[in-house]
């Protein structure tokens, strides 16, 4: 891995215990992504792990929705055009917010671990920080494809029960 991807890692929250190893598959999953998409260059990325009340503050501030949600994505740049950190010369592609309680009833209602729910909320956010988008069904599936391609990679078995609601 040539580049340098850095990924400030950020626990708000006391509700859920952060396994151990958690960290490094959140690293390890913004790499995939970044490799997969072939993005060039150092890069920085903020992931927070936060619980339902921090993520529906958020998700009220920010989007008028007052309810929680699994992972909101924050997006510094836009058409590919994004700040650099002038010290490291990274580009700043924004924040991942992940629901910790949302991630792991997930897990639990999918029959997969807190890990892969984790993984993939992480692997979702950070395709949305690179401009894609889900408003679109095709964009819905191509995005999945994304998805699910970083998860294996990274080890990460597909829970085949997963359905995408039509709600989101």
């Amino acid at each position: 891995m040539a580049d340098k991807i850095k990924v400030i890692i950020t626990n708000n929250q006391k509700t859920v215990k952060i396994p151990t190893g958690i960290r490094m598959l959140v690293r390890r999953c913004c790499n995939a992504v970044l490799k997969l998409e072939g993005f060039e260059g150092p890069a920085e990325i903020s992931v927070t792990f936060t619980d339902n009340e921090g993520i529906r503050e958020l998700n009220k501030q920010y989007r008028d929705k007052d309810i929680e949600t699994d992972v909101l994505s924050f997006p510094m740049g836009e058409n590919g055009v994004y700040d650099t950190d002038m010290e490291t010369g990274a580009k700043i592609l924004g924040d991942v917010v992940i629901s910790m309680e949302k991630a792991r009833d997930q897990a639990e209602l999918f029959g997969h671990s807190l890990q892969r729910e984790v993984g993939y909320l992480t692997a979702h956010s950070v395709l949305h920080l690179l401009g894609y988008d889900h408003t679109e069904n095709l964009e819905k599936v191509r995005m999945r494809e994304k998805e699910e391609l970083v998860m294996e990679q990274l080890g990460l078995p597909a829970s085949s029960s997963y359905i995408v609601s039509d709600y989101e």
